[in-house]
């Protein structure tokens, strides 16, 4: 049996420059929403307007997923990506104009406000290109033996980019002021940019070119729905975060029944998102293509169970113990997933199906925080997380019985086929 190498992607050294693009956007990204968030609400003292910054980007990014999909497998995907960090940074400048003071005070609350809204909405119809580019890109970068490997760096690398580009925008609004964090923004981005252009140029595989768009989304959407891997996967993901969106109702548990304030609340909010890093990577020296179907299905469970645990702990270590192993369980499933969407995915079709996968996971998200905001109210806070963890645990056994492909995949042979 060959040993394993943790680090055998980051050996092929675009693989090494592509993650630290990754870092920089995705840091930047994250820095940059939470100044956001800041500034509107500096403007307005109004939670709803914070809530619009979300919308305003989630409703473009899911709406252009397919078209993007279609246009990312028509096109080389270094340029493309080479693009859209271009056109982002453009955005970051425009919001650093915008929150300066000299700007600011030639300017109304409400019209700057407006057009805060208006570049958040151009970054989310970028959004809906990055993701279906980057997906694709990995496959062009690392041999198919590998994908297991460099989704596990990616998508650690996608985790811890985004605990420290949150928590570092924090600090920069206090140190630098608003529109000094934007401009830091813009220099990040910058410099992704450059260093993009470490990476050559790739070939584009798919040989359909000037397909009409129709078809084209057709035939990918065919695909997710016929492929029960894909489809089985993105499902668990979907149904995990829309029912298991406890996060959303943190501020309430750490202030009306853990009663552990600012610092405390901090604390549980960090906990998801540790647990998910140092989960990722130790799948780095411990593959999980093995049985992954049941691995998959196993984390998907113990992430229901985590959650109905934090909904009925009113011991703060508990309820911080069970978000650590929800972040746990969630960066299993992350890179399980991740790797049977590069495994299963034919590579003239990696852009479609990356934007069905956006569509599942970029709406769950957003409708996770409303499902869980309207439960409460309903039902109470408590019984509304516990009936998302248990609606987690439902979809799980219905997915494991109904879905005998999904449950009974191993993804050894691919990479054994791909060795040959």
């Amino acid at each position: 049996m060959n040993k394993i190498d943790p680090y055998a992607s980051l050996r092929y050294k675009e693989f090494s420059i592509f993650l630290l693009v990754r870092f920089a956007l995705v840091f930047g990204w994250s820095m940059q929403f939470l100044i956001l968030e800041y500034e509107v609400y500096e403007l307005t003292n109004s939670k709803l307007a914070i809530g619009i910054i979300g919308l305003m980007e989630v409703i473009p990014a899911v709406s252009m997923a397919l078209f993007a999909g279609h246009i990312v497998d028509q096109k080389e995907k270094r340029n493309l990506l080479a693009l859209c960090i271009g056109l982002f940074s453009l955005i970051s400048l425009g919001l650093y104009f915008l929150t300066s003071p000299d700007f600011v005070s030639n300017w109304s609350s409400n019209s700057v406000l407006y057009s805060i809204y208006a570049l958040v909405f151009f970054g989310g119809i970028l959004r809906s290109f990055f993701g279906p580019t980057i997906f694709s890109l990995v496959a062009l970068i690392v041999p198919k033996k590998l994908y297991t490997n460099a989704a596990t760096w990616n998508s650690s690398t996608w985790q811890l980019a985004k605990i420290l580009g949150v928590s570092t925008g924090g600090f920069f609004i206090g140190w630098f002021g608003v529109d000094s964090s934007l401009l830091v923004v813009f220099s990040i981005v910058i410099f992704s940019l450059v260093l993009l252009f470490s990476v050559k140029k790739k070939p584009i595989m798919n040989k359909k070119i000037g397909e009409p768009v129709i078809e084209s989304l057709k035939e990918g959407i065919q695909f997710v729905r016929n492929s029960k891997e894909i489809l089985g996967a993105l499902t668990l993901d979907m149904i995990s975060v829309l029912f298991g969106g406890a996060i959303a109702l943190l501020p309430v548990f750490a202030k009306d029944i853990l009663k552990v304030g600012p610092e405390g609340f901090g604390f549980l909010s960090a906990a998801p998102a540790i647990g998910a890093f140092l989960t990722m990577l130790i799948t780095a020296y411990i593959p999980v293509s093995k049985n992954a179907g049941m691995k998959l299905l196993a984390a998907i469970f113990g992430f229901g169970v985590c959650i109905i645990v934090f909904g009925l702990s009113e011991i703060f270590w508990v309820s911080l113990l069970a978000l650590f192993f929800s972040g746990v369980t969630d960066g299993v499933s992350m890179v399980i997933r991740q790797t049977i969407l590069q495994l299963k995915t034919p590579d003239h079709m990696r852009g479609r199906v990356a934007s069905v996968n956006s569509i599942f996971v970029g709406s769950s998200n957003e409708l996770g925080a409303f499902e869980s905001g309207l439960t409460a109210k309903l039902m109470g806070t408590v019984t509304a997380v516990v009936f998302g963890g248990t609606m987690t645990l439902i979809t799980v056994v219905t997915t494991g019985i109904f879905n005998p492909t999904l449950r009974k995949l191993d993804l050894t042979e691919d990479f054994e086929n791909q060795e040959k």
